[in-house]
């Protein structure tokens, strides 16, 4: 998703200081959060043991952006690619500030 949306949105992801995880910046970061509150969808509900919920939902579900435990998914090897070029990429730019 994030790689996806930088592309279309013209952001690249960015390692901001040695030690923090790569981001899309501030405007960026505002770009992928407006579109996950136009796009995305969230649901929860009470269980007794809900990590034990994960797999089971990810097996039966089309969750086409989560890479965890989903490579069954038929988008599972092209976008763990174009999220591993985005770090490889962003991790050889000079750290932004």
């Amino acid at each position: 998703m994030h790689i996806s949306i930088a592309r279309y949105r013209r952001h690249a992801l960015a390692q901001m200081n040695p030690k923090t995880r790569l981001t899309f910046g501030k405007a960026g970061e505002a770009v992928l959060s407006q579109w996950m509150a136009d796009n995305a969808q969230v649901c929860w509900l009470k269980h007794h043991e809900p990590w034990t919920m994960e797999s089971e939902l990810i097996s039966q579900l089309d969750l086409p952006l989560n890479l965890d435990q989903n490579r069954h998914n038929g988008f599972h090897p092209r976008l763990k690619e174009l999220r591993a070029k985005a770090r490889e990429r962003a991790r050889a730019l000079p750290i932004s500030r």
